[in-house]
């Protein structure tokens, strides 16, 4: 076709279209009437119907009123066929409307007033929030009830668990031995000078930190430091353990600072006073009724009782609402945490140094243990198993013990792995154990009465940690809203009697983090469809979010029922980086019980009447099949719905479906696919259609295709709308819409590329089947009008706003494929010329020149490459159908 013919006249005189609707070539008019075209079958029988009804209207007149009026006879003759074309017209708009309603969104007309659903969002959300989950190995192959101790050696017994919660340390002396070996093993954190000068200025110290991060060990220190004699530098003298004394949390400040000032007991007559240079450590806790933090005036009342005597003492506490105004005193400082690596290597070096001198026969020095055990820990393997970013000092000294036992051949590596995994469970057990314990016995009044502490302050620590592991990786304030709605229904199912109050000013970011061992970290957040800058949050570590979720559902029966409340309001929130995540660790927390998981979220949920809530249990579902114990419940049961379940839960098993997970193989993925499409008379056919095209962004799209083109040349009306539906849904179908679990596909670098065309430039083999779908149901008189609009959003997506190449090179290849007869070159032209001509987005006159040019120039790449390339050298071209013999019914369609 020379430039003259290209895209550039009007709409209406096309070049190379005929000027009657008569003049039709016989090629155009057998396409037209091809088999498959269901509605040119319809329109065809009714104008059987319509002629046999006009024969024997006429056969009547013709015997009633023999010899009448023959120009009457042709008028009334004519009126019918008008009538009847009148019919046929409104039949084919029936067809064409009912073909437009099954290509809607499955899921814009119910949403309602939420809104909806935004599928790209979910979908880039799912695959963020299952790499929190480690899914390659089943639940079952990290049990920490099958490791809760090891015997390494003959020195070391570890327990692996947390102590039985008792009434905790009380006071008295430190121990020597504990003193001399804190000097040994003890590692400065980043400004430890800092905290010793203001012990030394101030005698007094309010340390605050997270409990199990090495504050009690960091005070010790300090206190051993500014106590020993010669301190300052002067005549050294040996260390004494009655230096330091702990001082029972019970006595409080007030006890402490009027104790210093009275004699001490068994003194000489003249009643000397406590010895100097004595330091005092008191570790306070306020989760108990009753207790309040000591005020600024009983510091100063102790600092001064500390002077008179010349003694020093640290406060311990927690960070947290009760204690910032300790913390922001002017005794308070924050207790850094130990640095990790040199509390692991410190700890090891003691070790295998005591190992070499018991064990004067051992074929490797301690400096090559050493080596040995660092590179171990170094390993991908180890490393994963631990999946903690920072160890806190117990945890360090147990990996130090666990490496140290391996290279001493003491304890067998796979023993060492489960070791190391149970790093992160240990902490989930501290972190909910005995959290109520202050509910079960109030203490009694001086009235006579009980109180008890406001549960909504003690549940919100642990309900954030909850929140975390179910949301880890969305905005802090998602992660923040969650906890405090977490935090309402633990305290109403723990004392029902009673409505919760939260202090509305009590939130400290800063302590949230600490007490969940959590991170911040800048990034951005999709909010109607674009991304704004928001604040991460996330746990130190891979392992805590499935730790904290097993030991919450393994360990703490009776808090089930309103964490399943919870996420059920979490089904109902708008944002998908909540939905979504919450539908993920449902699905994590169904594998530890799925009875459960079944009877309270998944069946409740697969039943709802918003499609929100039903992709909530569809992806909870997925997220079990995912692991082996639990894919062939699954299996079976999304076969059972899409066979007899109803009509909600056909739609919920076609969205399981979709994630490729909840069928055996791809091919009864597509069989479940159609008995829900063609169901109802194509009820659900929308719906069936979408979950389809999901499918072909997995590995084997081109068997999907083959189906697709199976169902396009049925002899049966509704699997051939299900084909041609199915055929207009993939060209409006974006790529981060359908993408699941394959990050590293080369389809992820194109998310906002129509499917069609990206998978036209990185898959060719696609192409064809492809192009031949798409020239289906744009000569299906049905399908045609929606079929061409998605072929002009193909087009318009050739280049950006800006001008920069988009899909150019996807539609450089399929645009050859797809426009191979005169016909189709015709349609073309009329198309684009259609779009130059839009009143409201009119497409410029260069790109519809080079959109025509890359139609008809066959790119270099149709050479066939690939599969297709090697099955070509063996047996050579294979016969190649027209177009007209592919789209024959044939019998073994049925």
């Amino acid at each position: 076709m020379s430039d003259d013919q290209q895209a550039g006249g009007t709409a209406q005189q096309a070049p190379g279209r005929p000027d009657t609707a008569g003049s039709r070539t016989e090629e155009t008019r057998d396409r037209d009437e091809r088999p498959g075209d269901g509605d040119h079958k319809a329109g065809a029988k009714a104008d059987r119907k319509a002629g046999a009804k006009a024969d024997r209207k006429a056969d009547a007149k013709a015997d009633g009123k023999a010899g009448g009026d023959d120009a009457a006879t042709g008028d009334e003759t004519t009126e019918q066929e008008k009538d009847q074309e009148k019919e046929r017209q409104r039949e084919r708009e029936r067809a064409a409307g009912r073909f437009k309603e099954h290509t809607r969104d499955p899921l814009a007309g119910e949403d309602g007033e939420d809104g909806p659903t935004d599928l790209a969002s979910a979908a880039r959300t799912r695959r963020a929030t299952r790499l929190l989950f480690d899914i390659g190995r089943d639940y079952t192959g990290f049990d920490r009830s099958y490791f809760r101790s090891a015997h390494i050696g003959d020195t070391f017994n570890l327990r692996l668990d947390t102590r039985t919660a008792g009434a905790g340390l009380r006071g008295g002396p430190v121990p020597d031995e504990e003193l001399r070996r804190l000097r040994r093993i003890h590692v400065e954190p980043e400004g430890y000078v800092l905290l010793r000068n203001a012990l030394r200025a101030q005698r007094l110290l309010v340390l605050g930190a997270a409990p199990g991060t090495g504050r009690a060990s960091t005070a010790l220190s300090l206190l051993d430091e500014v106590t020993t004699p010669g301190a300052d530098g002067a005549n050294p003298g040996p260390p004494s353990g009655s230096r330091i004394g702990r001082v029972d949390p019970a006595d409080g400040v007030r006890q402490l600072a009027t104790s210093l000032d009275e004699p001490r007991g068994g003194e000489d007559e003249e009643g000397e006073r406590p010895r100097r240079a004595t330091g005092y450590l008191l570790e306070l806790s306020f989760t108990r009724p009753g207790v309040q933090p000591p005020d600024e005036m009983d510091l100063d009342e102790l600092a001064a009782a500390l002077e008179r005597c010349e003694a020093y003492a640290v406060i311990v506490v927690t960070v947290g609402s009760a204690t910032n105004s300790l913390l922001a005193g002017r005794y308070g400082m924050l207790c850094p945490p130990a640095p990790t690596r040199e509390l692991v290597h410190t700890r090891l070096r003691e070790l295998l140094e005591r190992h070499a001198a018991t064990a004067p026969d051992a074929t490797a020095s301690a400096d090559e243990l050493f080596r040995r055990a660092v590179e171990l820990m170094g390993r991908a393997e180890v490393k994963d198993a631990i999946g903690l970013k920072h160890l806190r000092p117990a945890e360090a000294e147990l990996l130090a013990s666990l490496l140290a036992g391996h290279v001493r051949g003491d304890l067998p590596y796979e023993e060492l792995l489960s070791g190391c995994r149970s790093l992160a469970a240990r902490q989930a057990q501290e972190w909910f154990a005995g959290v109520d314990r202050a509910l079960t016995v109030p203490p009694a009044q001086p009235d006579g009465t009980t109180g008890r502490p406001g549960t909504a302050t003690l549940f919100h620590p642990v309900a954030f940690r909850i929140a975390l592991a179910v949301l880890g990786g969305a905005s802090y304030s998602a992660v923040a809203a969650a906890a405090h709605l977490l935090t309402w229904e633990l305290s109403v199912q723990s004392d029902p009697d009673h409505t919760p109050a939260r202090p509305l000013f009590c939130d400290d970011p800063e302590a949230d983090l600490a007490l969940s061992r959590a991170e911040l970290a800048d990034g951005t957040v999709e909010v109607a469809g674009a991304e704004v800058p928001a604040r991460l949050i996330w746990y130190q570590g891979s392992a805590l979010p499935t730790a904290v979720l097993t030991e919450l559902w393994d360990r703490h029966f009776p808090v089930r029922a309103p964490v399943v409340r919870w996420l059920r309001q979490l089904a109902d929130d708008p944002r998908t980086q909540v939905w979504m995540r919450a539908a993920v660790a449902a699905g994590e927390l169904c594998v530890r019980d799925f009875d459960h998981g079944y009877a309270e979220l998944v069946r409740p949920l697969a039943e709802a009447t918003t499609p929100r809530r039903r992709i909530f249990a569809a992806t909870t579902l997925d997220q079990a099949a995912g692991h082996d114990s639990h894919r062939r419940a699954v299996h079976r049961l999304v076969d059972d719905w899409s066979r007899n379940g109803t009509k909600t839960l056909r739609w919920t098993a076609a969205m399981t479906l979709g994630y490729g997970n909840a069928a055996p193989s791809t091919d009864d993925a597509l069989d479940a696919l159609a008995r829900i499409g063609v169901h109802d008379d194509g009820d659900q056919t929308a719906v069936a259609s979408f979950n389809v095209v999901r499918l072909l962004a997995l590995p084997d799209a081109e068997r999907v295709l083959e189906r697709m083109s199976e169902w396009t040349h049925h002899k049966r009306e509704a699997y051939q709308d299900l084909g041609l539906v199915t055929t207009v849904r993939l060209s409006l179908t974006t790529v981060d819409e359908v993408l699941t679990d394959h990050p590293a596909s080369p389809l992820g670098e194109r998310g906002d590329w129509p499917l069609p065309l990206a998978l036209a430039d990185t898959r060719p083999e696609l192409v064809r089947p492809m192009a031949d779908l798409m020239w289906t149901t744009l000569n299906t008189a049905r399908a045609r009008e929606v079929a061409t609009d998605a072929l002009e959003r193909l087009l318009r997506s050739a280049v950006r706003e800006d001008g920069t190449e988009w899909t150019r090179p996807g539609l450089a290849v399929l645009l050859p494929a797809l426009v191979t007869e005169e016909h189709d070159r015709w349609r073309l032209d009329w198309l684009l010329r259609r779009m130059m001509h839009d009143p409201d987005n009119p497409l410029p006159d260069p790109q519809a020149r080079d959109l025509w040019w890359l139609a008809v120039t066959p790119p270099d790449r149709q050479r066939p490459d690939g599969p297709h390339r090697d099955d070509m050298r063996r047996n050579g071209p294979r016969p190649q159908r027209t177009r007209r013999e592919r789209n024959r019914e044939e019998d073994r369609h049925g």
